[in-house]
């Protein structure tokens, strides 16, 4: 028997191409659209209602409501208080989830499949029927303004808010979902009441199951809850259309400096409006990001960590919405070093669409980081049941995920190069800094970017 090598690393071979599970399409007997994904496996079932109505969909004036509205769901409803909302989660081992996104409210139910039809029922009950007693409301809302001011006192929350308000000025986009400490201050249970009545209509909604049950299994299961409840339009104007949004492409670039007196640390926020989901360039934009701050060996992490010893670490994203999103690169770094930092990152968006292009190396780690570990985010009932909402929110083909790793191994610098050069603009960029104004208000105005907008202490009035 030979002695094995164990000098050299073994050669990988090819990755190999995941199937992502088959979905039908179809609606209940009411019209409810519905996406079903068979997943063998353990004997759990997901389900997934998504609205394409997020925090876009705030009315001017009430940032938060939606979120605070999707808050209030399992605080009970028709016929159970919120405790026993809970107890009968608890009974069949269910858990009951909500997110809003600015693009969609979704609330997910995972349980065992035993207890699908039980689990489907709670949820068209949450959904459709809640209560929002006033003093749920109250409790809710104090707790989500309590949240908000202790927020206040963290660097990285400050930057976000500061960052995505500058970004989309006067825009859908331009809160954060959690809304503001006055904004919540002024909801009441009429205008939770109101947006639940205009926003949570089952004709723009979809339902999506997952897991070990058939298909006719869970349309039976669904029909018995989901399939009995009214389908009518929303409101019209809720649901925000990205073509209803203003192009907020002509870009300008601003400086944001929120102080922190003492602070041995800033927050950096540096990016712009970028691509929407739709974008063609949508693979060539994940490759570029992981070349430029999407990992741990990326340009810039390597540069403000690795060589400069600025930073513990920081990223970037192009966070690509129904209306074209922002890209980001976030960060924290020591105070003394934050405008050669903001240099750095400038000047590496700039050069990597043109004088210094990603050279095979980068790219092959790029595209190796996208594509090794791909599969594994579907291994779950909840994972495929996710990825459904993806394809059902942005209207992105069925073979979207059969094709992701392929189209990522297709990249090549020369797209790469061109997708930097239409998606970053380094000369017109907003820059948030959370920092102390007296060490990095001097630099800031010395780089030259325009007026720096100072900001002493972040309020709601700001």
């Amino acid at each position: 028997m030979g002695r094995a090598d164990r000098s050299r690393l073994p050669q990988s071979g090819a990755v190999p191409v995941p199937r992502f599970p088959v979905v039908r399409d179809g609606c209940l007997s009411n019209g409810l659209a519905l996406r079903i994904a068979e997943h063998p496996g353990p004997p759990v079932v997901t389900f997934r209602l998504m609205m394409p109505v997020g925090s876009a969909s705030d009315p001017v004036g009430s940032p938060g409501l939606a979120a605070l509205t999707a808050d209030l769901l399992d605080e009970g409803n028709a016929d159970r208080t919120g405790l026993e909302v809970h107890a009968a989660l608890d009974a069949i081992g269910a858990r009951l989830g909500t997110e809003v996104s600015a693009d969609a409210t979704v609330i997910s139910l995972t349980t065992l499949s035993r207890y699908a039809s039980e689990g489907l029922a709670l949820l068209a009950d949450i959904v459709a029927r809640p209560r929002f007693d006033d003093a749920d409301v109250d409790r809710v809302r104090a707790l989500r303004r309590s949240r908000l001011r202790q927020m206040r006192s963290v660097p990285g929350a400050v930057a976000d808010r500061v960052f995505i308000e500058t970004v989309y000025p006067e825009h859908p986009y331009g809160h954060l979902g959690v809304g503001t400490d006055e904004s919540l201050s002024c909801l009441t249970r009429a205008d939770v009441l109101g947006f639940h009545q205009d926003a949570y209509q089952l004709g723009v909604a979809t339902l999506i199951a997952g897991g070990a049950l058939t298909h006719d299994q869970f349309v039976a299961s669904a029909e018995g809850s989901f399939g009995k409840l009214p389908v009518r339009q929303p409101t019209e104007g809720v649901v925000a259309e990205p073509m209803c949004f203003n192009d907020m492409r002509a870009l300008v670039t601003n400086v944001v400096l929120v102080d922190r007196p003492g602070a041995v640390q800033s927050e950096l926020r540096v990016g712009h409006v970028a691509a929407a989901r739709q974008t063609p360039d949508y693979h060539t934009l994940q490759v570029l990001n992981m070349v430029l701050g999407g990992q741990f060996v990326s340009r810039l992490n390597q540069v403000l960590r690795e060589e400069k010893g600025y930073t513990y670490g920081v990223h970037t994203s192009f966070d690509c919405r129904r209306a074209p999103g922002p890209f980001t690169f976030q960060g924290s770094v020591q105070a003394d070093a934050t405008v050669e930092s903001i240099r750095e990152v400038l000047g590496q968006m700039a050069s990597i669409g043109s004088d210094r292009p990603v050279v095979p190396a980068e790219l092959d780690l790029a595209q190796a980081a996208l594509t090794r570990g791909f599969a594994r985010g579907f291994e779950t009932a909840g994972q495929v049941v996710r990825g459904i909402g993806q394809l059902v929110l942005h209207e992105l083909p069925e073979d979207f995920y059969d094709r992701f790793v392929p189209e990522v191994e297709a990249v090549n610098i020369g797209g790469v190069t061109a997708a930097a050069k239409a998606n970053l603009h380094a000369d017109r960029a907003t820059i948030v800094v959370v920092g102390p104004a007296e060490i990095i208000g001097p630099g800031l105005d010395a780089l030259g970017l325009g007026e720096v907008m100072r900001v002493d202490a972040l309020t709601d009035e700001e």
